[in-house]
């Protein structure tokens, strides 16, 4: 090897080299946020995306490349969705004491989820297939793309709406909640995890305990909702 890049380079061709970077590039964001007290803009899933695409962009490696290696990672994401009936299980005794207004709010959120996109996409007249994308955008991804693979959309950019719509969750939610005067943790963190899935659920638990296991329980039953609520939407909304 001549230079630093011809390493690179050889090194670039090996599908481990992408798994170990996405791995500790993750790792590295973890302890940058935590070292800065958990700063909502300091988004760990956030960091190591941008980080991530920068790496690509300056070495030209295609997705693909990328993909071959870190596919190990994806493939626990079916595992992880599986699990997250977990806390759901372990929890069920607080979950009954509040089980109505636990189940307005679900209904009230996963349908607005999908209303939403269905009206704003239809005023900007966004394309069917864009539209089936957008529609499971507040589930958590394995489930989302799942959904939109089934009827006809991209799970590629449901993926990239599903992330965007956890970061942006993960990034507004404490300053939101705050302004509104919702102090109650259990509110809080049910919120988030509707909304936000899995990054809004990680940050639920870096605030507060409480509201960390309420939005695990509230991304359980919203990937529940959302697999029933979405297709009978886009049937009856869409034509799909």
């Amino acid at each position: 090897m001549r230079s630093p890049v011809d390493l690179w380079v050889y090194l670039s061709t090996s599908p481990l080299i992408w798994l170990t970077l996405t791995v500790c590039t993750w790792i590295a964001a973890v302890e940058l946020s935590v070292r800065l007290k958990r700063h909502p803009l300091l988004n760990p899933v956030m960091i190591s995306i941008l980080f991530l695409s920068l790496v690509m962009t300056l070495f030209h490696i295609p997705y693909e490349r990328f993909f071959a290696g870190a596919q190990f990672v994806h493939f626990l994401l079916g595992p992880a969705t599986v699990a997250i009936a977990v806390p759901l299980y372990l929890q069920w005794h607080e979950v009954k004491r509040v089980l109505a207004p636990i189940g307005v709010a679900l209904l009230v959120g996963s349908v607005v989820a999908v209303v939403s996109v269905i009206v704003l996409g239809t005023l900007v007249g966004l394309p069917h297939d864009v539209m089936v994308s957008f529609l499971p955008k507040s589930a958590t991804a394995g489930v989302a793309m799942a959904i939109s693979s089934s009827l006809g959309g991209n799970p590629s950019l449901t993926a990239v709406l599903v992330i965007l719509t956890g970061i942006i969750g993960a990034l507004i939610v404490t300053p939101l909640m705050n302004r509104m005067g919702i102090r109650d943790y259990a509110a809080r963190g049910f919120a988030v995890g509707l909304t936000s899935h899995g990054i809004g659920t990680a940050r639920a638990y870096e605030v507060d305990k409480t509201a960390g296991l309420f939005a695990g329980i509230a991304m359980a039953l919203n990937a529940i909702a959302t697999s029933l609520i979405v297709p009978l939407a886009a049937h009856l909304l869409l034509g799909s």
